[in-house]
């Protein structure tokens, strides 16, 4: 569905500017952004992402990943075809690397969103696959009808957003999965087509106006893996007021354009593991990898096992209002509806 974009300016000869991500696309007649959403119509913007989500499921919200955020119910899943970045690793590359022209779409206006999410028993809706910021207008509407109905709001998204837009979003979500893909300028331009510091800026935005947030960092070999940028990672982390923040650390596997790179070795994530704990990162994981106790979490106090996962199932939960049922340790999350 055609709709409006919030965020653009006019400029002269039916120019447009894009004003909602870092990238500010400057779009002449009939050209999309970068993001595969936004086109120039007759001189104004407008998001071709609204209503028409190509994919739709339902979720363990484990699986976002979030681990301190509702354990164990459903989250009602969402995404439109399009994002505003170009990693060459992207799972998701068969919808997120085109436009919504391009895929079969369901038929779902935010109030149906809503409703579908309460009749199949979900407590929240996760605006995920591709990136939010790629369809934020139907995000945006769709979390604001959700807030009304006590239904949680979370993002998965790489964070590339302009601080206005973000600030506007930010009263109606409840919880945002960010990934953190690396920690160096180049390497961003390189392999995810962004730039480091507006994710910086997300990340801090978001513990500012106590949105609850987790990092996805996807541990890459011989590009984001080494012992500097780990301890660059965490060091930031430490010096934002970032280090209560879960880390999950998720193992590569070959994909797209990063077909030829091995997959992450257990021992690389164990050593990440090792590199955050010893950076005193409260919450570490390694998420992608079957067969570990890795993604159970641990008290920071008495380090008991206060929640046991097996894959994306919650096999025990020793959190009680919000605390640790052994020492009675708070525990950082949010446990209840």
């Amino acid at each position: 569905m055609k709709t409006k974009a919030k965020y653009f300016v006019q400029l002269e000869n039916k120019l447009v500017k894009c004003t909602l991500c870092p990238h500010e696309c400057i779009l002449s007649l009939n050209k999309y952004g970068i993001c595969r959403t936004r086109k120039n119509i007759d001189g104004e913007l407008f998001t071709l992402a609204y209503s028409n989500p190509c994919a739709v499921n339902i979720d363990p919200i484990e699986k976002k990943p979030l681990f301190h955020f509702l354990p164990g119910t459903q989250t009602f899943s969402i995404a439109t075809a399009g994002c505003n970045l170009a990693c060459l690793n992207c799972q998701n590359h068969t919808i997120s690397q085109v436009s919504p022209e391009q895929t079969d779409n369901y038929n779902l206006i935010p109030q149906q969103v809503v409703e579908s999410t309460i009749k199949n028993n979900c407590q929240s809706i996760s605006y995920t696959y591709t990136d939010p910021v790629a369809f934020y207008e139907y995000t945006l509407d769709t979390a604001k009808i959700a807030k009304k109905n006590n239904i949680k709001n979370v993002i998965v998204s790489a964070g590339y957003i302009n601080q206005e837009p973000l600030l506007e979003l930010i009263p109606y979500i409840d919880a945002a999965n960010i990934d953190l893909k690396n920690f160096c300028n180049n390497t961003y331009k390189k392999i995810n087509h962004a730039t480091l510091e507006p994710i910086l800026n997300t990340l801090k935005t978001l513990k500012k106006y106590n949105v609850w947030l987790e990092i996805t960092y996807l541990l890459i070999p011989d590009i984001n893996s080494s012992n500097q940028m780990l301890n660059d990672v965490c060091k930031w982390l430490k010096e934002n007021n970032l280090s209560d923040v879960p880390l999950h650390f998720s193992r590569f596997y070959p994909t797209y354009k990063l077909n030829n790179i091995s997959p992450t070795s257990l021992d690389l994530l164990k050593k990440a593991f090792n590199i955050a704990k010893n950076n005193n990162i409260k919450y570490v994981y390694i998420g992608n990898v079957a067969g570990t106790n890795f993604e159970n979490t641990i008290c920071p106090n008495c380090n008991r096992t206060i929640i046991e996962r097996i894959g994306f199932k919650v096999k025990t939960n020793n959190i009680s209002n919000s605390k640790c049922k052994f020492c009675e340790c708070i525990i950082d999350g949010i446990w209840d509806n």
